[in-house]
């Protein structure tokens, strides 16, 4: 029995996509002034741009192909920005937002778009699949981050500028510097000056797997995040004897917390001011004291770094003020040096303190 003949249906063939020498030839123009036309970049007449045009949309051609454009010039037009942990907390943070909004503004006059990549805490091997995978012309370090990064090494093996906040601590990086010693240590003078001697401390978490936690001065020699541990290190050289907690994590709820590690003390054992190494924690402190029935600032000061605009706070936060938004633009500056070819050296960041209505003296007894 002879089997059926099976038949193959035809092959369509490939529609061949429009290039820009198609454009050309179709408006009968140079394939220069065509280019011209795209890039917006030289001298063409309104009617000469207006028939490439018309022969664009006959041709249905949608413009170069970005990534043809891309290997032409040596550049794929993304800066990667590397944020540690989940990216929620990048956004929930809004002191890492005015620092990414400025990034970003400073980047769009390259013109050049942001890559986000998170890094999972223990799994450094899935960032690096990430790098390796995608084309970009620089990352970028613009918030915390450990003090070790393997992808530092797999970077500058590829060539790739790198510009930081701080960390990863690696001569290879170049930094947005803020002195983060000493705007702390500032914070604990003015309580100091205030006649304050029971000094509590709330800090940003020390690593990946922070707790709300005591800390002794031995664990500072181990945190990975520098940023925490040099703040920390601002406050005991004015307060040696200053009880030190870890905030969890950098909101308010992490703030509160560690704030009532502190506060449930005997009142002659409890601390009179409490400098926080955030806006954020801080709010949390003053939530956790108003819960314990104590007044800010009669019965307890408090301090914060950041100078967060903070509308849902019925008090001025005295704080240490830096500008997020203009520290994500200088992240931007040192870049587009960068992919320029120009020198790039470290820039000095400025705080400021500001005084608030959360801080005055220390209570009587």
């Amino acid at each position: 029995m002879a089997l059926p003949r099976q038949t193959s249906s035809p092959v369509k063939p490939r529609v061949k996509r429009p290039t820009l020498k198609d454009v050309a030839g179709h408006a009968g123009v140079s394939l220069s002034t065509a280019s011209l036309v795209f890039s917006g970049r030289g001298p063409v007449s309104p009617a000469t741009a207006d028939k490439v045009r018309a022969a664009a949309a006959a041709l249905s051609y949608a413009g170069p192909d970005p990534l043809a454009s891309s290997l032409r010039h040596g550049r794929a037009g993304t800066v990667a920005v590397v944020v540690e942990g989940r990216l929620t907390l990048a956004f929930s943070d809004p002191f890492a937002l005015s620092v990414l909004d400025g990034l970003a503004t400073e980047l769009d006059t390259i013109p050049a778009g942001l890559l986000l990549l998170a890094r999972v805490a223990g799994d450094d091997e899935r960032l690096l699949t990430q790098l390796a995978a995608a084309a970009y012309d620089a990352v970028a370090f613009p918030l915390c981050a450990p003090k070790d990064d393997p992808a530092v090494d797999f970077l500058a093996g590829r060539g790739i500028p790198m510009i930081g906040a701080g960390a990863p601590v690696d001569p290879r990086i170049l930094h947005v510097e803020v002195d983060e010693r000493g705007l702390s240590a500032a914070m604990a003078r003015h309580v100091t000056q205030l006649g304050h001697s029971r000094i509590g401390h709330v800090t940003l978490p020390m690593g990946a797997a922070a707790q709300a936690r005591i800390l002794c001065p031995a664990d500072l020699d181990q945190a990975n995040y520098p940023d925490a541990r040099e703040r920390a290190y601002g406050v005991l050289d004015v307060a040696p004897q200053a009880r030190i907690v870890e905030a969890p994590e950098p909101g308010v709820s992490a703030g509160e917390a560690a704030a009532r590690l502190l506060l449930d003390a005997p009142p002659d054992r409890r601390p009179t001011a409490i400098v926080a190494q955030s806006d954020l924690l801080a709010a949390g402190v003053i939530r956790a004291a108003r819960e314990v029935g104590l007044r800010v600032p009669e019965d307890l000061s408090v301090t914060g770094v950041d100078g967060l605009d903070l509308p849902w706070l019925d008090q001025v936060l005295t704080t240490v003020v830096q500008d997020g938004f203009a520290k994500g633009r200088m992240l931007g500056s040192m870049i587009a040096d960068a992919m320029a070819g120009r020198t790039v050296r470290p820039r000095p960041f400025p705080t400021a303190l500001r005084i608030g209505t959360t801080t005055g003296p220390a209570p009587a007894g």
